[in-house]
């Protein structure tokens, strides 16, 4: 069995669930949509200009989610998915994690994004499992605002990544293959880790470092093969 791990926003969908998430919120009322626009904005160019405080970022996303009961968010997210989610997610995504899938890997997909925006989406994908940021809950299963743990962001991805294989009885540095798909200079860290870092749709600077590297680049939402 190998491993394949995926990153999401911009990897396997074609946007940021994260910043789109904010954006349905404002489209629907939810939250006041100028104030929140602008700094949803603010937090999405820290991201990708790469200097972003993931806990300052986290806490200001699962704060605005706080403000609503558990019942009222998975209602909200049903109809995110169906307007926002599912419209943008393409075939050769779909194929690319089945690829591995029906080849009997053990696959995950790990996101800085919070586990309840991308939890849907990666049932979805057929995913079981998730590694992700988790916002902490009350005692009736609502939540509190607060980020559970530590971020899974940059390094923290392969901190959070070795102890969910811990739990499964597994080490990242025994898998005979590990491959790892993602599109930002973030993950570079994960990527390094791995036996096949695969720089997927890349930006800038994730696609100098693979370049240099000699790592294989894949267009996914361009024509759906390797370079």
């Amino acid at each position: 069995m190998n491993l394949a791990l995926f990153d999401l926003d911009h990897t396997l969908l074609p946007l940021d669930s994260d910043h789109e998430w904010g954006e349905f919120m404002a489209r629907i009322g939810a939250v006041d949509a100028d104030s929140f626009r602008k700094a949803n904005d603010q937090w999405f160019a820290h991201y990708q200009n790469g200097t972003l405080d993931p806990v300052a970022y986290l806490e200001f996303a699962l704060g605005n989610l706080a403000r609503f009961s558990r019942e009222q968010l998975d209602e909200m997210h049903l109809q995110f998915m169906d307007e926002v989610v599912k419209p943008a997610i393409l075939p050769q995504a779909v194929a690319l994690v089945k690829q591995h899938l029906d080849a009997g890997n053990l696959v995950a997909i790990v996101t800085a994004t919070n586990h309840f925006v991308t939890k849907p989406i990666a049932s979805h994908f057929g995913v079981e499992h998730l590694i992700a940021a988790m916002p902490a809950l009350d005692a009736q299963g609502n939540l509190t605002g607060k980020l559970d743990g530590t971020p899974t962001f940059g390094p923290g991805k392969i901190v959070h990544t070795e102890a969910w294989l811990d739990r499964l009885g597994h080490a990242l540095d025994k898998f005979e293959r590990s491959y790892f798909y993602s599109d930002s200079q973030n993950d570079i860290p994960l990527l390094e880790r791995v036996t096949d870092p695969i720089a997927t749709n890349p930006n800038d600077k994730l696609l100098a470092h693979a370049q240099a590297r000699g790592w294989p680049v894949l267009n996914l939402f361009a024509d759906g093969h390797a370079q």
